[in-house]
């Protein structure tokens, strides 16, 4: 029976973007396969690792029966980026096996039943949903991901808040030792409150997903699940279960002491510093007089780096430390021309914004030299 006749790029491109949730070592075989369900007009792949489910439509002869197969997604996947550009490839079933022909190539691929493949079950209850544009979530994403703890014991810091409250959502995450806030204004009419802990892989598939244009993403946040529709794809995830730390009280707001430097200079000097630190130590010294910032570092073998800039500085002199690693990670991610850095003293955190907008927050804890 034939499943679909059509371009390669048809194929690929919602192949390529539900790949990305499929683990290559399962305990279960059918988690390493794609569903892919025929139906009129219509070619759906759909990934799932348990956790997120993502399905991506491609377009198909509307005389087709109605089809449900699952099949090595990493094979498959191979074998369409082999094949020539322009070329058309036909999917055919038959004996528990996927056919895959694209002029004299051919491909035996084993299937699984479609009924064993598990899918997310559908969310209960109503959802509070927005929409906004895809590259302002992109963007938004990018200012705060970086911050999420990896393998924390606090499972709830290894994801990424994000509350919605009076047309403004609010992404947070902070892994212990920096906070990073971005905020963006939502598409839509008396938008009710969620406050949801959307799970770090979860993050990271959605970033790769989402385009730099202003085509829309529509959100639903339910009590127990997210999802994510934009371009023929759907991506739903189920949520963190846990308390997301009261981060408000970890913002300094009575700071004095301002810095206002070009972000470019201090993240090149930055990364000249971080040449002599070690993986265990990545601390770096500031030391700030009047319109002058003294960047030292010194390791075990009793090598110094030190870079001066001037800077916007007037107030009194501080000397305090702070992780290079976490210092680099913000300033590779904005986009300003300029930073402002508020400090206290060497035992407190520092606040890093951009001059002019209130849509970003960075917290960085000090770090002892």
């Amino acid at each position: 029976m034939n499943l679909v006749k059509t371009s390669r790029e048809t194929l690929l491109r919602p192949l390529q973007a539900v790949a990305g949730t499929i683990e290559r070592r399962h305990t279960l075989p059918i988690l390493s396969n794609v569903l892919i369900q025929r139906d009129a007009g219509r070619l759906a792949f759909i990934a799932t690792d348990i956790e997120i489910e993502i399905s991506a439509d491609a377009s198909a002869d509307a005389q087709g029966e109605k089809k449900a197969v699952t099949v090595g997604a990493r094979k498959l996947l191979d074998i369409l980026r082999a094949l020539p550009e322009a070329s058309e490839v036909t999917l055919t079933l038959a004996d528990k096996r996927l056919q895959a022909r694209s002029g004299k190539s051919r491909f035996q691929l084993q299937t699984l039943p479609a009924e064993d493949f598990p899918r997310l079950a559908a969310p209960e209850g109503t959802a509070v949903a927005f929409e906004l544009p895809q590259q302002a979530l992109k963007a938004a994403l990018a200012l705060v991901q970086y911050a999420m703890a990896q393998q924390d014991i606090r499972y709830y810091l290894n994801g990424l808040l994000m509350l919605v409250e009076a047309g403004e959502l609010r992404l947070v995450a902070t892994d212990g030792h920096r906070l990073a806030i971005a905020t963006k204004t939502v598409r839509a009419k008396d938008v009710g409150r969620q406050e949801v802990i959307l799970p770090r892989k979860t993050i990271i598939e959605l970033s790769k997903l989402l385009g730099d244009t202003d085509a829309p993403v529509a959100i639903e946040l339910y009590a127990s699940q997210a999802r994510f529709r934009f371009d023929g794809v759907l991506l739903a995830s189920k949520l963190v279960d846990g308390k997301f730390p009261d981060y408000q009280r970890v913002i300094p707001s009575a700071h004095s002491k301002l810095l206002r430097v070009s972000r470019q200079t201090l993240a090149d000097a930055l990364q000249r510093a971080a040449i002599l630190t070690s993986d265990k130590f990545r601390g770096v010294r500031w030391v700030m007089g009047e319109s002058n910032l003294r960047i030292t570092c010194t390791n075990t073998e009793q090598e110094e780096a030190q870079e001066e800039l001037d800077v916007d500085y007037k107030g009194e002199a501080v000397d305090i430390g702070f992780n290079v690693q976490y210092l680099l990670d913000v300033l590779s991610n904005l986009d300003a021309p300029e930073v402002e850095v508020a400090l206290g003293d060497a035992n407190s955190s520092a606040l890093v914004t951009v001059p002019g907008r209130t849509d970003f927050k960075y917290v960085v804890m000090p770090m002892r030299i």
